[in-house]
């Protein structure tokens, strides 16, 4: 196996000691604070629109503090590890009404704007002294072996991705987050494409220590045939002459489920896009300003992707050939820009079982395509080749986009 892409963040997020898990959760408390003020400036209220794609910034803020006293301090099994009894019995949360507010798997998604939600200041009250538990938990953990770090690890990871959440539902509202981390990069001109040899491949984690999600389990043998993947995610170059060319009126090119999306939609072009005066436009931060063509195309559904592909005689990779790419293919394999669709259906590997947090993978073995990779919007800690990401295919909201193989 080849982990020599993964980012040092990564690898410290999944393999760290107590001491740099420490100092990730506090790294990540910040950023979460931060975005959050960005809401409260833009925000009067902190009001959002009830849209699925959306959650109340209250709630998402004292979501992931509930999350981390809830698998942490208020739980007794917590240095037990993936094996670790869900059911447990535990402890009072620091709220009496926590678990009423922000327990995800509990608490339907349109209630979540009608609940009686703790103002901003109190929130992050609670945050701080959750936090505060956590760290002094994390101090006495004996050895730092896998199984007493492993909720630690989920809890700072978990954070990461509500963040990269919170990013990319800044970008729906029209909200402006100037960090230059969060920012979108150009790309070169597509490099030529990678060529990898027929062979076998195991797909999934088997390393030997550290931190994989459920999902990830259990490393299984493959045999992949021969064949090109793109060195690079499509641009906007590569993509927009599809739209110019009429493509999203031309149903040859949208399979099934691709026209229902059209047409309960009608759209014209990419999410976030227009055509004036003769240039492409991109509304970001809130305002309208030039496309860089350079940039990966993004906020497209599987959908406008599939129809890319049929449009140009290519296909979406399955994620085990882009997972073999990334892998055995570091220097020549550029990933990172956005999430990328791939062809795979969200599937459990052979041999999964559920780890304690039970919702996080099972409930969406429904279908739902993997995305791979990672995005601009991404934490550093949460890249990582073998991770899979899963949405709807007709979710545009977050920062997805495709690379293609020969057909």
């Amino acid at each position: 196996m080849h982990e020599d892409s993964l980012t040092p963040a990564a690898r410290l997020a999944r393999q760290g000691n107590a001491d740099v898990l420490a100092l990730a959760l506090q790294a990540s408390r910040r950023d979460t604070l931060a975005t959050f003020a960005l809401y409260e400036q833009a925000l009067p209220g902190l009001a959002v629109p009830r849209r699925g794609e959306l959650n109340p910034p209250l709630w998402e803020l004292g979501h992931i503090g509930w999350f981390q006293e809830y698998w942490l301090s208020r739980y007794p099994c917590r240095g037990d590890g993936a094996a670790a009894d869900p059911d447990a019995p535990r402890a009072r949360p620091l709220r009496p009404d926590a678990d009423a507010l922000y327990n995800s798997s509990l608490v339907p998604h349109d209630t979540r704007w009608s609940l009686p939600l703790p103002d901003a200041q109190a929130t992050r009250d609670d945050l701080a002294r959750q936090l505060e538990s956590t760290l002094a938990l994390l101090s006495d953990v004996d050895g730092g072996d896998d199984d007493s770090l492993y909720f630690y690890r989920l809890a700072l990871l978990h954070e990461d991705m509500h963040h990269e959440a919170a990013l990319y539902m800044a970008q729906a509202l029209g909200i402006a987050v100037d960090d230059a981390r969060w920012q979108a990069a150009a790309l070169p001109a597509p490099p030529p494409p990678i060529r990898l040899p027929a062979g076998p491949w195991r797909l999934g984690s088997e390393a030997p220590r550290g931190f994989a999600f459920d999902n990830e389990l259990a490393a299984h043998a493959l045999d992949l045939p021969a064949g090109t993947i793109d060195a690079q995610a499509v641009r906007w170059a590569e993509y927009l002459p599809f739209v110019e060319a009429g493509g999203y009126g031309d149903a040859r090119w949208w399979d099934d489920a691709g026209q229902r999306w059209l047409a309960a939609h009608l759209p014209t072009a990419p999410r976030y896009l227009r055509h004036e005066a003769g240039t492409w436009q991109h509304r970001r931060h809130g305002r309208w300003q030039a496309l860089d063509l350079a940039e990966a195309a993004c906020h497209l559904t599987q959908h406008e992707a599939l129809a890319w592909c049929r449009w140009a005689g290519r296909r979406l990779p399955g994620e085990a050939e882009w997972e073999r790419a990334a892998l055995t293919r570091p220097e020549s394999f550029r990933w990172g820009d956005v999430w990328e669709w791939t062809a795979s259906p969200f599937q459990p590997f052979p041999g999964f079982a559920a780890h304690p947090y039970r919702d996080y993978s099972a409930p969406w073995f429904d279908g739902r395509p993997v995305l791979r990779g990672a995005s601009f919007m991404t934490q550093p800690r949460l890249r990582h080749p073998r991770y899979r990401n899963y949405f709807p295919a007709f979710r545009n909201d977050v920062p997805a986009g495709f690379r293609t193989c020969a057909p």
